[in-house]
């Protein structure tokens, strides 16, 4: 006889003032919260995070907020997909106990924010350079959500590897009583790494996106045996041959503080990081390297 895995009623909160509430009680009754934040459009990558905080915590929370503080291209904020009843549909079915999904003014009563954090190099390499004020907005709206929801863990993907040490760097800053989960990189079959941003690919462009991982697995082969500038001609070179696609950067960075290497053994860390247009849609992934 098969049995069928409970599944838990949910709830959906859109008020600050509720969900500090439920967190607040919950919190009385000693029951730790794991926390996923997100943007929605959830995929595979999502409901791996969402699954390690179900299975470690009591209960789990998982906000869904297009952030538009973080983004610099405002037709790519009025293109982010949003799908709320298939999101919620997911979720239910992965026995999450409540799902936050805030408005804009909910967030940012008081109008646009104007804090700034200092997060040194970290956010003005890599993605920083190319979008300058995203990781503050990340930073921001992030503090938020701990302030509002509380919860004792919170996990990420390390799919967003930088967006990952701005915000431990963030919790350290504050002294924030939130341990940072990092996921490793959910793949699709074909090894593209699963973002919301897949879903916007032309047919074309997803057919054959699956270059990008097979270079960055191509270019650990070549990890201690030829120089940093001939692996990344070598990325670069590999990619931008296919007229579909163009690297917009691709470095080798120390994996801890995200410095650019000129040699293998420069870091007992290294981590390979590359964005890549397919068309106008803007895909981003990494690898990382071992010394052999």
């Amino acid at each position: 006889m098969l049995l069928l895995q409970k599944i838990k009623s949910m709830e959906i909160i859109r008020s600050t003032e509720e969900i500090k509430r439920i967190s607040q009680s919950l919190q009385r009754q000693n029951k730790s919260i794991g926390f996923v934040p997100t943007m929605g459009a959830l995929h595979e990558g999502h409901l791996t995070l969402v699954r390690r905080s179900v299975k470690e915590n009591t209960v789990t929370i998982v906000s869904i907020f297009v952030n538009p503080i973080q983004f610099n291209n405002p037709e790519d904020l009025e293109k982010y997909p949003q799908q709320q009843e298939q999101d919620f549909a997911l979720l239910k079915q992965e026995n999450v106990d409540y799902v936050f999904v805030p408005d804009e003014a909910e967030m940012y009563p008081e109008g646009k924010p104007s804090e700034q954090y200092d997060f040194g190099l970290l956010d003005k390499v890599l993605e920083g350079a190319f979008r300058p004020g995203h990781f503050n907005g990340v930073a921001i709206v992030v503090r938020r959500l701990f302030d509002i929801v509380q919860p004792q863990k919170a996990y990420f993907g390390e799919k967003d590897f930088q967006q990952l040490k701005i915000i431990q760097s963030l919790v350290k800053q504050l002294n924030m009583p939130v341990s940072i989960i990092p996921v490793p990189i959910v793949r699709e079959t074909d090894g593209l790494a699963m973002s919301s941003r897949n879903l916007r690919l032309t047919p074309e462009h997803r057919k054959t996106a699956s270059l990008i991982y097979e270079t960055l697995q191509e270019s650990t082969q070549l990890f201690g045996k030829k120089t940093i500038a001939e692996i990344k001609e070598f990325v670069v070179s590999a990619i931008n041959t296919n007229p579909l696609f163009e690297v917009e950067y691709f470095e080798i960075v120390n994996a801890d503080t995200l410095e650019t290497i000129r040699h293998h053994n420069d870091a007992e860390n290294c981590l390979g990081a590359i964005a890549v247009f397919a068309g106008k849609i803007r895909l981003i992934d990494n690898i990382c390297y071992t010394n052999k």
